[in-house]
């Protein structure tokens, strides 16, 4: 009995998937849930596992086709016995798709795909990830370090004597490695790039600043740092507070929570509030559901979730749908001061930076504080200058008086 593999349904969202690398090929046995293709959309690469059994008849669709939702993949024949022997033709991809298959199992779709694309053999690479699992960085600097290896020196010629002229020396040319290498974009880059063009020409785009003084929220935390972890079992972070910031004022403001559709405005009773994280793939925002039922515990290790799940490419099309406001954090990477881009079809998007101390002015006096610039983007088109500043000051309040996220003021 033959069975179809078949694309998985895809969100409405995502039209279409491609086809990244086959990992079995035909005539391999199967064994149900192991996967046979990966799949990259805008957003996630999924794993397309076997249902059943068996034997790999026929694969329809090859690496780089653009497939939809429910459309003919491979044929598996099951409970069939692999041929033992395989025309030539099809020995020798075949066994280029064994020899990585032992390893490649515990190897993230994102890790398989670099490791293919470069024929490398993963046992040969360095694995700095938990539990000794190999990632994408592992495999980047593998080839960078083997890219940058010298190679070995030309024997220069001997130059032929020049004649006796009064004329300057020509101009050596320039030499050394000067190469250049083109790749298309992945899918997900493509999408980032269409969704940012698509918020500065669809959305009346501006950006409002503030800062705080983090010194009540790093003193609180200094406070009940051990005994959060021993509690809960996670660090107390900044995310936190910022995220339970956000959605007091999202609760005060509903129209920063809103989104345009048409010549409506869309008013959510919701608070699902997107982390911007950054991934081997490229900038990916996990959502964060129902953010205003989480306390700080279920934030900090949500977020710390969302973080593995984009390194090891295991993020899922459910953990990015959807979001009605956005928080992205450039102070990690050393950001100052920066404007966030909006993240459509969302109508604000707010950024937080690095924590310098600045000399500030306290009753009189001048002191020296730990202070972040806060930027707020936001579609002028719903929201006014008046609510987006007042939105701003209020996360600030509840920042430099921490209390007020408990007692709603």
């Amino acid at each position: 009995m033959s069975i179809e593999v078949l694309v998985p349904s895809l969100p409405e969202s995502v039209a279409d998937a491609t086809i990244v690398t086959w990992h079995k090929q035909v005539g391999d046995t199967i064994c149900k849930d192991d996967n046979l293709v990966d799949l990259e959309t805008d957003k996630v690469v999924l794993e397309v596992p076997a249902t059943e059994n068996g034997v790999l008849k026929e694969i329809i669709e090859q690496d780089g086709a653009t497939v939809t939702s429910g459309q003919l993949l491979a044929v598996i024949e099951v409970g069939g016995v692999a041929s033992a022997a395989p025309t030539a033709a099809a020995q020798q991809p075949a066994a280029a798709a064994q020899a990585p298959s032992e390893t490649s199992a515990a190897l993230s779709p994102a890790v398989r795909k670099l490791v293919a694309e470069n024929n490398l053999d993963p046992a040969q690479i360095v694995a700095t990830g938990k539990g000794g699992r190999l990632t994408k960085n592992d495999v980047v600097n593998f080839l960078e370090n083997r890219e940058s290896a010298p190679a070995p020196a030309a024997t220069p010629a001997k130059p032929a004597p020049a004649a006796k002229s009064s004329s300057p020396a020509p101009v050596a040319p320039v030499t050394g490695n000067r190469e250049e290498q083109r790749v298309p974009m992945t899918r997900l880059r493509a999408k980032v790039a269409e969704r940012l063009i698509q918020a500065q020409q669809n959305a009346a785009m501006l950006t409002t600043f503030n800062e705080v003084n983090m010194q009540p929220v790093m003193d609180l935390r200094n406070k009940y740092k051990d005994q959060f972890l021993k509690t809960h079992d996670t660090k107390l972070g900044f995310m936190s507070f910022f995220v339970k910031a956000s959605v007091e004022a999202l609760k005060r403001f509903p129209i920063i929570n809103a989104s345009v559709d048409g010549n409506d405005i869309v008013y959510h009773g919701y608070y699902d509030i997107g982390i911007a994280v950054s991934s081997p793939r490229g900038l990916v925002v996990p959502v964060m559901r129902d953010a205003d039922l989480v306390n700080f515990a279920g934030v900090e290790s949500k977020i710390v979730e969302f973080g593995g799940k984009a390194r090891d490419g295991a993020l899922g099309l459910d953990d990015l749908m959807g979001g009605t406001f956005t928080i992205t954090n450039g102070g990690i990477f050393g950001s100052m001061m920066s404007t966030p881009i909006l993240n459509p079809p969302q109508s604000a998007i707010l950024g937080m930076h690095s924590i310098k101390e600045r000399a500030v002015v306290e009753n009189g006096q001048v002191v020296v504080r730990p202070m972040m610039y806060l930027a707020l983007s936001y579609d002028h088109r719903i929201i006014d200058g008046k609510d987006a500043v007042q939105f701003l000051v209020t996360i600030k309040d509840c920042l430099e008086d921490p209390a007020r996220l408990l007692l709603n003021v």
